[in-house]
């Protein structure tokens, strides 16, 4: 992530690092959709999207596995942005001021604040709890050598991790609505000085070893 020659923007996010969340944000929505569809009859309606109920039943498992696999490849190059310090710990004492816009009693976030890194746990969390329970649930290649009952507990945690997930990336991208110039992020790999200076102050001064000109 270095200062591009243009000094109007900074590159927080590389092609690569672009398309592969694009994939993993892909491979979420088919995978959410059609196992909603597969969770409740109420749903099965959804299940047109991957061609019918004997498709989404086939699908499903293997677009969640690209899903976890891109996200896994993803995590591997910004893990080092995500480890917590105490400054994070204050942010988090400091999330009222954060919601209410006054910056001033919030301390600098770097590359990601203490909110997106808790995400980020979360969202690795969850994805475990899926690939695991997915497994043994996975009735074609797995579920022969489960007894019923861990099959039916791993159902229950394939359904708690899914709903957390959900709601996970439903917060995401709330906030990346609610903090303007996240999304043109993700789309471009750009972002302003000024944006990089009012919500990732300290990651700012890192790499570009300065501050605005006024």
């Amino acid at each position: 992530m270095n200062a591009e020659d243009n000094r109007d923007v900074i590159v927080r996010y590389t092609a690569g690092a672009r398309i592969n969340h694009w994939i993993v944000a892909i491979s979420f929505v088919l995978v959410a959709l059609s196992g909603l569809a597969l969770f409740h009859p109420a749903f099965f309606w959804l299940t047109n999207l991957l061609g019918g109920g004997p498709w989404t039943r086939i699908l499903h498992p293997f677009i969640g596995c690209v899903m976890i696999v891109a996200f896994y490849l993803f995590s591997l190059s910004i893990w080092r942005y995500n480890f917590f310090d105490e400054r994070d710990w204050l942010w988090l004492r400091k999330v009222q001021d954060v919601m209410s816009n006054r910056e001033q009693n919030v301390p600098e976030a770097g590359c990601y604040n203490a909110g997106q890194k808790l995400l980020f746990y979360s969202i690795i969390a969850c994805l475990m709890g899926l690939l695991l329970s997915g497994i043994v649930i996975w009735r074609v290649y797995f579920s022969a050598f489960f007894p019923i009952g861990l099959i039916r507990l791993a159902s229950l945690l394939h359904s708690f991790c899914a709903f957390v997930l959900i709601c996970a990336i439903v917060v995401h991208v709330y906030m990346a609505i609610w903090e303007k110039g996240s999304i043109r992020a993700m789309t471009r790999g750009r972002v302003s000085l000024g944006w990089a200076w009012k919500n990732h102050r300290a990651w700012f001064r890192e790499v570009t070893k300065s501050v605005p000109q006024k």
